[in-house]
């Protein structure tokens, strides 16, 4: 089985992914998997009826892999995403598809399909400048969580305290960068700084657990020094998670849920997840699952190698 990843480290990424790029090409090699990472400008692309001519590598004509692996999430360029839908209409699988990944870049979108789901989100709101400050507090209320429609790892989230400190960052904002794509969350308190991680595979929640932002923090994210401990993976759990990588059409996904009292609120998707914290604080093999579950999905399993897995 032949394998890229296509991967390149990204401004928005606070902490490049090593870890689960390193880990992945150490699992392909125990499985005889031929893996190969490249980055988004060593293809050109062209359209034409032409099939593996019409894509290029570093220049050259090359045989096209059994799958692809893109792992720049929220970093997906558009020229990204035109070389991972052009491998999906040669007929290269790619995990996750161009469009899921489109789809769960916009954090509106994401919650539109999630609502239209009937799936618990927070009440979310898109900005408009100027924004109007007393319908903000009528409809979602301080603290506000103000979100960039695309990021990763936290970045680009802040916690608005009140009315005033809110209408001095929109200000900022509207001064400083005034077509930019905002949204507003209600604040879930209690799940201030902190947060569960539930990573599915196939449509299967595989690992749980939660992560606790560090002192003084409202964002829980490993990136920026929080901790983590596993998490049981209760029914509810399992089902939000379930059901929220199906509607964005992930074949694997970083599911986030926000602790809301008794239960939980899905507050977003991530189509690029990272496992480093996962795999240091439960006994999983991320990317062995992954792995398999590709051979699965290609009718390339070989029951030898599930044998030696187990």
């Amino acid at each position: 089985m032949r394998g890229w990843i296509i991967y390149k480290d990204s401004a928005n990424l606070l902490k490049p992914e090593r870890y689960e790029i390193d880990r992945f090409m150490e699992e392909a090699a125990k499985q005889n998997i031929q893996l190969e990472v490249y980055a988004p400008e060593d293809f050109d692309l062209k359209v034409t009826l032409g099939g593996d001519r019409s894509i290029l590598l570093h220049g050259e004509r090359v045989p096209l892999p059994d799958f692809v692996l893109p792992r720049m999430g929220a970093g997906t360029t558009y020229f990204a995403l035109a070389i991972i839908r052009h491998l999906e209409r040669l007929g290269v699988y790619c995990v996750n598809t161009s469009h899921s990944i489109e789809v769960v870049k916009d954090k509106l979108f994401t919650q539109q399909i999630l609502a239209q789901q009937n799936l618990p989100t927070p009440n979310t709101m898109l900005v408009k400048f100027p924004v109007n400050v007393k319908l903000v507090e009528k409809s979602l209320g301080f603290p506000v969580v103000v979100k960039t429609l695309s990021g990763s790892q936290g970045s680009g989230v802040f916690l608005s305290k009140n009315a005033s400190e809110f209408a001095d960052l929109m200000q900022l904002i509207e001064s400083t960068a005034p077509k930019a794509n905002i949204i507003l969350q209600e604040f879930i308190q209690n799940s201030h700084g902190r947060d569960l991680r539930v990573f599915t595979i196939g449509g299967r929640a595989v690992a749980c657990f939660e992560r606790a932002a560090p002192d003084g923090d409202f964002k829980a994210n490993y990136s920026n020094g929080g901790s983590l401990k596993p998490c049981e993976m209760t029914p509810e759990i399992e089902w939000l998670a379930t059901q929220c990588s199906r509607a964005m059409d992930l074949d694997v996904a970083g599911i986030d849920l926000l602790f809301d009292t008794d239960h939980f609120t899905i507050c977003e998707a991530n189509s690029s997840p990272g496992f480093e914290g996962l795999e240091q604080v439960v006994e999983i093999n991320i990317p062995q699952a992954i792995f398999h579950f590709i051979r699965i999905r290609l009718g390339l399993f070989d029951n030898r190698q599930a044998v030696q897995e187990n």
